[in-house]
Formats: structure tokens, sequence, C-alpha cells
């Protein structure tokens, strides 16, 4: 019996063995000071890890925007990987209890397991979790200790090493390349995404980038985790790590019990790092649980956790004193003991390894809590969702088949449907959406007005400012007429879009004819516009005139521009030809030459104007347009030019090209006026080409925006009152009557200001429109 037994062990041991240390393979320990990782190699190593393991598999779930794989482990019980399509069902069944009566769902109880997505480095800056995602894996396929097993047995992990692998490797090759240089720890002068940088976080209702639909597609909509942990970094001089519970505001339409399932699993990392010694734990602090840009899973039946470890210098480890720990923060001060900072962190050497070690603990916290707790955990989720198929207030949603834009229409009921909403179809052609269906919630918040709740740093003292954005409305930033329904409407079978109107007119309020008419233009076709409405033909109309392909530059700074992204991503996902021009292709001159209008996202106008500093960036990213390019844009304008400024770059215009116009927001007081993200009302005038397709009342989105005071002809304008459509305001009265679009003469040019952002994070359809009517002015 004894030489059978020690048979058994030198067998498991020789199989451990044969999984690669992550030393092996990488040349160092993981988390070293001054080591990063290249996606190629993480790739490599989880493919050896699954050819070397019984207890990982690993699958390429698509390509990332630069056509990267996009990767992710599931890792488990070796019994359960050879039965993973059984898991699923079960888990697809508990989703709706539509289909999975109370006795059935007690049978799938008992054999279920908790599914936990752990998703890391969306962020590419914030580079621990890839690392401690590559530390984490190998511990779990080698050690065999009763904790080991318990998780392995009763949870299947779904392990995505980075939701950004483009972004890894920007981030480490600029690295390497500032590596004993005065930038060593740099963020690079780029967008650590293609298209969206930071915002990459900011796309889980709108599903516009492939990394988004390829973890909602893959992964949450097939197997329905009832945990997602999403792991991120923060600033180095706060807390150590942040944990849940979460601050105020909850969106109302996220079940309780998710959110007391988030403050129990929040704790519970808590305590293990405060048993393992770990000091400067951080809960209910700095992050709300508002916006759904954030996450998505909160929505469809599971509970979301975020970590967020204080960084290094990307790699580089730093020292901090007491002094350079912050004296304020939200909901906590980093500097005191509180009840919800029990243990401050008040200075020493922060590494890379300290990182990943705080990770590697709530990683371990995470997966063992959801083994211990499978059967109450698989329980509350069937029960979150048949609390929402029993929602009735309202009944429901019905979107009338005709509208004025029809494109946006179809985009938003697709976006919806991705998201797993079900939408029937009306007698009328109308799209109904019931609120009797596991994802109710996903889509009340969605088409519904937010109110964000007011509240106040103190009884009697200034507001507390959202930490994030405040709206999330579709139908308004979209355009689309909904309507809530208070009693049931008969539908059958499911809403298809209908069928796009043929003819060679394409009216101007329906935001798929710019795709077709940039199609024509790459064909050679000509387009002719009606200047009275804005509609299009492609072939010769009386009276109407014809519009040429615009030669369109866009203004792409040293500084990682996240509105530039998504104003590239807009131009593209539309059709539109476009230069991507720096400030040397500016300061060169002779604009008019070779366009006809230049663009400049949402940027501060000192931005524009000086760039980095010289002690910021190696000297080919340092400064900005300067005096000369400012000269040559002047010029452009005059001769004829279009210059397109939006949001906070139009501080730009008005400060260096003398546009004459006052605004009013600047330098008031956050207290007196604050706009982090809201919808307001604004009117329009139709008579302008700018206006064209658009009603003469619509919502624009404000975040940080300006608004003015002039005598030029005020294409927006704000109402007297009432500018509050959805989010959150404080100070209408400061904007009040003011202007939030203007059509400025230069010359014999244009110099058109956008006191907003009209191509707001890929979601704001109703006024992309504005925008492209601007390019072609």
């Amino acid at each position: 019996m004894r030489a059978r037994k020690l048979a058994i062990l030198l067998f498991v041991c020789s199989a451990f063995a044969a999984v690669p240390t992550p030393k092996s393979y990488f040349g160092h320990e993981i988390g070293e000071d001054k080591t990063v990782l290249d996606w190629d190699k993480v790739v490599g190593y989880f493919q050896l890890l699954s050819k070397s393991s019984d207890r990982i598999r690993v699958e390429e779930l698509g390509k990332t925007a630069d056509n990267r794989p996009f990767i992710a482990a599931t890792i488990a019980d070796p019994k359960t990987l050879k039965h993973l399509s059984r898991y699923v069902a079960i888990q697809q069944r508990l989703a709706d209890p539509r289909k999975t009566t109370p006795a059935e769902a007690e049978k799938l109880f008992l054999e279920g397991k908790t599914v936990v997505l752990l998703t890391c480095s969306i962020h590419a800056t914030e580079i621990g979790s890839t690392h401690t995602a590559v530390e984490y894996a190998y511990r779990l396929l080698t050690r065999d200790t009763p904790h080991n097993r318990a998780i392995l047995k009763d949870t299947i992990l779904l392990l995505v090493p980075s939701l950004n692998p483009d972004g890894v490797d920007i981030v480490t090759r600029w690295y390497r390349r500032t590596l004993d240089t005065p930038f060593e720890g740099s963020n690079p002068p780029e967008l650590y995404h293609k298209y969206v940088g930071h915002d990459n976080n900011r796309d889980w209702y709108i599903f516009s980038q492939p990394e988004t639909r390829h973890t909602i597609s893959k992964l949450h909509n097939v197997w329905h985790p009832e945990i997602v942990y999403d792991v991120h970094q923060q600033q180095p001089n706060a807390s150590r790590i942040f944990v849940p519970p979460w601050l105020d505001p909850v969106e109302p339409n996220i079940d309780p019990i998710l959110m007391q399932e988030m403050n129990m699993f929040g704790t519970m990392i808590a305590t293990d790092l405060s048993a393992a010694g770990k000091t400067g734990v951080s809960i209910h602090a700095a992050y709300d649980f508002w916006t759904p840009s954030r996450h998505y899973q909160a929505f469809h039946g599971g509970l979301r956790l975020l970590t967020e470890s204080a960084s290094a210098h990307i790699a580089s480890p730093i020292t901090l004193t007491a002094a350079d720990i912050a004296n304020t923060a939200l909901g906590y001060n980093p500097r005191e003991r509180s009840w919800n900072y029990l243990e401050p962190w008040m200075g020493g050497e922060w590494h890379l390894k300290d990182i990943v070690e705080y990770q590697l603990i709530a990683f371990d916290s995470v997966l063992y809590n959801a083994a211990l707790h499978r059967d109450e955990l698989l329980r509350n989720f069937y029960k979150v969702a048949q609390r929402q198929v029993a929602r009735n207030e309202p009944w429901g949603f019905v979107i009338a088949a005709e509208q004025r834009d029809p494109g946006a229409t179809r985009k938003m009921l697709e976006t919806l449907r991705f998201g797993q909403v079900e939408i029937g179809r009306g007698a009328d052609g109308s799209a109904v959406i019931a609120m009797q269906q596991p994802y109710s919630g996903w889509a009340k918040s969605l088409l519904e007005r937010q109110h964000y709740p007011e509240d106040r740093l103190y009884p009697g003292g200034p507001p507390k400012r959202p930490y994030d954005v405040t709206a999330h409305t579709l139908p308004l930033l979209m355009g689309v007429d909904v309507k809530p329904l208070s009693a049931a409407v008969p539908f059958s079978g499911e809403w298809q879009a209908p069928a796009a109107k043929t003819g060679p007119v394409l009216s101007a309020s329906d935001t798929d004819c710019w795709m077709a008419v940039n199609r024509a233009w790459a064909q050679g076709q000509s387009v002719w516009r009606n200047p009275a409405n804005g509609d299009f033909s492609l072939v010769m109309q009386t009276g109407w005139k014809q519009i040429h392909r615009p030669r369109i530059a866009l203004y792409q700074p040293f500084t990682a521009n996240m509105d530039e992204g998504w104003t590239r991503w807009l131009l593209e996902n539309f059709g539109f030809a476009y230069t991507t021009v720096r400030n040397a292709d500016l300061q060169a001159g002779n604009l008019k030459q070779k366009f006809d209008v230049i663009v400049f996202a949402d940027q501060q106008a000192g931005s524009i104007e000086n760039g980095h500093r010289a002690d910021q960036m190696p000297a080919e990213y340092v400064g900005g347009v300067g005096s000369t390019g400012g000269d040559a844009l002047k010029a452009f304008a005059s001769a004829g030019g279009t210059l397109v400024f939006l949001n906070g770059a139009t501080d730009y215009a008005i400060s260096r090209l003398g546009i004459a116009a006052r605004n009013v927001t600047a330098r008031v007081d956050p207290n007196e006026f604050y706009s982090p993200g809201s919808l307001l009302n604004v009117k329009l005038d139709t008579h302008s080409p700018l206006a064209y397709g658009l009603p003469p009342e619509i919502a624009i989105w404000s975040e940080h925006s300006p608004a003015w005071d002039t005598q030029l002809p005020a294409v927006a304008r704000y109402p007297d009152s009432g500018l509050l459509a959805s989010g959150w305001l404080v100070g209408e009265k400061v904007i009040a009557g003011r202007a939030a679009l203007l059509d400025a003469p230069l010359g014999t040019g244009h110099v058109i200001l956008f006191g907003m952002r009209p191509q707001y994070r890929a979601q704001s359809y109703l006024t992309f429109k504005i925008f492209f009517n601007a390019l072609t002015y």
C-alpha cells in the first residue's frame, strides 16, 4: 500500500514538474523590477501550459484591433474540463427561469460550478495583472493542496490575461525604449489602444471595439458568469489597493442581491489581505457603481468586482515618503486610519512585485470564496433572474416602426440585442421590448432617462461630484423615439430591421446615408445635396448642389488624446477618407492646397499650443503647434478652409484665432457649475447647413463643455430653463440661453466651435450628423 501511495505521489509530482515555470519561460521571476512581458510570449506561455497540464484549456477568441490574438484560458478540475458543454448548459438554464422550473433548478444547483471571469490589464499601463495572471495560472496548475483542490473542484475560471493585448505591446515597447533614461516609467506618447486608449473600459454597452465584442459574445453571453473580477491599478500615492464595497450611487436597475454579494466578496478580499500582513487596503472609497459603460455583468445576473492596486512607474520601483501620500481622496483620507482604511500605508518602496503579491492574494480570495459559496451563488444567480422576469414597471418599451433616423434606430436595437435583450415585433412593425425577460434591467437602464442623485459632501455643503459620467440614455444619444408602456401590447416573433429604402435620394436625417455617400465617393460617383434640407442624391437633381469628397485632416497630438482616437474610429466606421496630421505638418503651411477641413478633437488649448514640455518626453515628442502652426491655421481658414474644434479645443480657436466669443463656463467654481457627462437640451437653427437632418430640439453630450456669450451665429443654443435631459447638472443658470454651437466666419472660410462632444464614445448618433455636416460645409 505504501509503495502504491509513493508511486501515485511520484506520478503527481512528475506531472507538475512537466509544467514550465514562468521563470524558465520568461527568463526572470514574475514581478521582478524592470521586467515587462511581450504579448506573443504571454500567448506562447499559456499555449505551453495547455500542452503541459490537463487543468487548462486555451482558446483564441478572435483578433484585436491591431490583429493580435485575443485569448482566454479555462482552468478547472480535469473532470470538469471534459464536460464543459454540460456546465455551459447549466449556466444557460439557470440564467433564464422562464425555461427552468424551481424543481429543475434545485438539481442544477447540486451539479453546477461557480463560473468566475477574471479579466486583466484592460488599461495597458496598469501592467501588473497580466504578470499576476501568468503566476496565478501556474500555481493553480501545479499546487496540490486542499485549498487549491477546492477551487478546481467547485469553480470554473475563465482567465483573460489581457483585455488589451495591443496595449501590452505598446507599453512594453515604450518602457524598454525609455529604460535608463529620464523618461523611464512614463506613459507612451500614443494611445495604448488603437482607437480609444483608456476609454476601452467605457465600451461595455455600445460594444464598438473588437476586444469588447469578443469578451461579450464568447464569454459573458455563453458562460453567464456568477462573478466577474476586473483587475486595475490606481495612482501610486493613495491606498495600496481598493476593493469593494462601492461608493454611492448605485445604478437603480442593479439587483440588491448582487450588491450585497459584491460587499461580501470585497470585504473577504480585504480580510485575506490583512491576514497576509498587507496594509493600505481601502474599501468603500473612490469608485461608485453608476454608469454601465464600465461594467456589463451586473446587469446580467453576476456580481462585478474591481480591485485597484497602487501603481509603480510601469515596472520601475518608486519610493514614497509619508509627505508624498495624498491627504484627501474620495471617501477616505489616505493618511488617516478609518473604518474603511484600517491600516494606512505611510510610505516606503513600492515595486511591481508588491502589486503582483497583493493581486495574487485577491485572485485567490475570490476563487476560494467562490468555491466555498458555490451553492449560494448559484441560487442567487437564479433568484436574480427570477426577479428580472417578474418586472412590470414599466411593462415594457415600444419603438415605432417609422423613425426619423432609421440607421440610428437599427443600431440602437442591434446594440440591445447584442446584450441579449429580446425584441419582439408589434402588429404595426414596431419593436416591442417587454420587461418580463432576464435582462430587463439592462434594457430599462439604457432606455430611460437618468436621475443622478443629489448628494452633498456634508449637510448644507457643496455637491459631491460624480466619479464618472452620469447619463446613458440611448434614445436621447441616438435620436430614437422610444415610449414606455404601462400595459401589455401584443407582439409576436422577433423584430427584424426593415429593408433600407432604395432610390437615388438619401435622407439627411438617416445617419446611414453618410455610409452610402462615402461609398459613392470612393467609387468615383458624383453626389448632390439639396440646399433646402440637406438630402443627398446620387443622380443630378434640379436646383441641388454637387458636393465633392472633402479632404479631411485630423490633428493628432503626442499627448495620447482619446477623443482624437474616437474621432478616427468614427471617420473610418462611416467610410470617410482622412489624413492624420502632426505638429510639423501644420507648421509646414500651405494647408489649403492639401485639405478642405481640419479637425481638432477635445483637448485643452495649452495642449494644442505647447504639447509636452522638454522634461516630459524625448525631444521628438515635445511641443505643440506653436505660433507657426497657429499662423498656418489662420491662413488656412482665411483662404476658405474649414476648421472644426470640438469641446475644450474651442478655447484655442478663441484665444489663438481671435473668434469673438466668451466662454461663460471658464474659471467658474465647480460648485457653481458642473456638467461631468450629461445630456442637455438645446434648440437648433435648422436653417443652418450644420443642422441638416436634425429636428429643432435635441439633447447634446455635455462633458466639461463650454458655452458662449457671443454675437456670432449660434446654430445651437441652450433654452432659458429646463436644460437637463438626463444625468446631473449643477448651475444651469450659468449656461441658460447661451450658445452651444457656433459657425464663425474667418476670411472666406469657417471656424466651427462645438460646445459638446458630438462623436461621444461612438454613442451619440444624433449629433454625428452635425459633425459630418461640418466636414462637408
